[in-house]
C-alpha cells in the first residue's frame, strides 16, 4: 500500500511539512509497513517557500529589508536548483508581520517585497514565482514598484509615500526608470484568489477590512485602486481593472502584471505543476491532503480541493484531514474528496485540537487507513 501525503499547512498552527510528517506517523502505527510519499503543498502563501524545497531542493537566503510599516527586518527568497527565485510576500509585507493593534492599509507597504526582488536579481534570477497570500497591504504593488525603481508620482511631482491611503494622490507613473533587468525575467505569480481589483468584489472591500480598515478607510482604499487602474491604463498601456486575482493581495496581482509583466496563476495549481506532484500521484494507492479550515472558499482553488482533482485524473482515493469544517464545506467534498476527517471532531473541540494538532492527526490518519483498508477488502 502506498500513500502520498500532500497537506497545505494548519495556518497559525503546524507546517505543511509538520502536518505530513504527523499523518504519516499516524498511517506507520496502524500500517508499519505501508509505503509514504511526503508532498507538502502550498497555494502562494506562507510555506510556499518550504513545499518547494522540499520537493526540489535549493538555498535559502536572508536579507534586510524595509517592513509593512517601514521598519527593517530579515526576511528570505529560495533559489531553486534551475535559478527559479520563490519569494513569499508575507516575508516582507505580511500580515504576520504587524500586530493587530497596528494593522492599517492606507500606511502599510509592498516595498519590502520589492527589495527581496532586487536582491534576488542581483543572484542573476531570472524566473521568478511570487506567493502572494497573507499581505498586510492594499497598495496595489506601488511600493514594490518605488522599490524597483518606477516612479508613482503625485500632482507636485514628488513621489507618493508608502501605503494604500497615497493611491489616490497618484497623476503619473513613470515606469522607465524601473531596474532594467526586470525586461530579461519572467514571473508567475502564485494567488489562491481570483477577486478582481476593485469593486464589491476588490481588494478593499472583501480583504482590508481584516488588515485593520475602518469603513472609511475601505471607501478611501477603493477610490485609491480605482485611480490606480486608471493612471496604469494611460501610462503603462495596461489595463488590470477586471483582471481575475488582480485584488490579490491587496492589489498586488494587478501591480505584478502591471510594472512586471506577471502572469497569475492558481497557487495550487502552480505548486503542483513546479512540485511534480501528478507524477507521484499516479503510483498512489490513496492520496491524502488537508488544511486547517474546509471550507465554501476551499472549493475556489485552495490546497485539497486541487490535490483532488489532480488525484481524480488517475482515479485516485482522496482523503483530507482538516483542523476544522467550516461554512459550506460540503462545496469542497463535491470537487472530488471521497472522505473527510475533522480534527475538531476527533479532539472533542476544536481548542483542544488547535493546541496540541499532532496526536489527533495521528489518530485521525490511522482512522484513514483502517477505513481504507475496510472498504479495499
Amino acid at each position: 500500500m502506498k500513500a502520498v501525503i500532500a497537506p497545505d499547512k494548519f495556518k497559525g498552527s503546524l507546517s505543511a511539512q509538520a502536518v505530513a510528517k504527523s499523518i504519516e506517523a499516524g498511517l506507520k502505527k496502524a500500517v508499519p509497513r505501508i509505503e509514504t510519499v511526503i508532498a507538502p503543498m502550498a497555494d502562494g502563501g506562507e510555506g510556499t517557500i518550504d513545499a518547494l524545497l522540499a520537493a526540489l531542493g535549493g538555498t535559502r537566503h536572508k536579507v534586510v529589508v524595509t517592513g509593512p510599516l517601514g521598519e527593517s527586518l530579515k526576511a528570505e527568497f529560495a533559489i531553486l536548483p534551475g535559478g527559479t527565485a520563490v519569494i513569499e510576500m508575507a516575508q516582507a509585507s505580511g500580515l504576520s508581520l504587524v500586530s493587530a493593534s497596528e494593522r492599517d492599509p492606507t500606511i502599510t507597504t509592498t516595498y519590502g517585497t520589492g527589495e527581496l526582488i532586487e536582491a534576488a536579481l542581483d543572484t542573476g534570477c531570472k524566473r521568478f514565482i511570487i506567493g502572494i497570500g497573507g499581505s498586510a497591504t492594499v497598495d496595489a504593488g506601488v511600493g514594490l514598484a518605488q522599490a524597483l525603481g518606477a516612479k508613482i508620482l503625485q500632482g507636485d511631482g514628488s513621489e507618493v509615500g508608502f501605503g494604500g491611503g497615497e493611491l489616490v494622490k497618484i497623476e503619473k507613473i513613470d515606469a522607465s526608470t524601473i531596474d532594467p533587468r526586470v525586461k530579461g525575467a519572467r514571473f508567475l505569480v502564485a494567488s489562491d484568489v481570483e477577486n478582481p481589483l476593485y469593486g464589491p468584489r476588490g481588494a478593499a472591500h472583501v480583504f482590508a477590512p481584516q488588515k485593520g480598515a475602518s469603513k472609511d478607510q475601505v471607501i478611501l482604499l477603493d477610490q485609491g485602486l480605482i485611480n490606480f487602474a486608471k493612471v496604469a491604463r494611460r501610462d503603462l498601456g495596461i489595463d488590470v481593472s477586471e483582471l481575475p486575482g488582480g485584488g490579490a493581495a491587496g492589489g498586488l496581482g494587478a501591480g505584478l502584471v502591471a510594472f512586471l509583466g506577471a502572469t497569475i496563476k492558481s497557487g495550487a495549481e502552480l505548486i503542483i505543476q513546479e512540485t511534480g506532484l501528478k507524477n507521484k500521484l499516479k503510483e498512489a494507492d490513496i492520496v491524502i491532503t488537508g488544511e486547517g479550515q474546509l471550507d465554501y472558499q476551499s472549493a475556489y482553488g485552495k490546497v485539497p480541493v486541487k490535490v483532488s482533482q489532480a488525484a481524480k485524473e488517475f482515479s485516485k482515493t482522496v482523503v483530507a484531514i482538516v483542523g476544522r469544517f467550516g461554512e459550506g464545506y460540503e462545496d469542497a467534498l463535491k470537487a472530488g474528496i471521497d472522505k473527510a476527517f475533522s480534527l475538531e471532531e476527533v479532539a472533542g473541540s476544536f481548542d483542544e485540537a488547535l493546541k496540541n494538532p499532532t496526536p489527533y492527526i495521528e489518530k485521525a490518519a490511522a482512522q484513514v487507513t483502517a477505513e481504507f483498508l475496510h472498504s479495499s477488502n
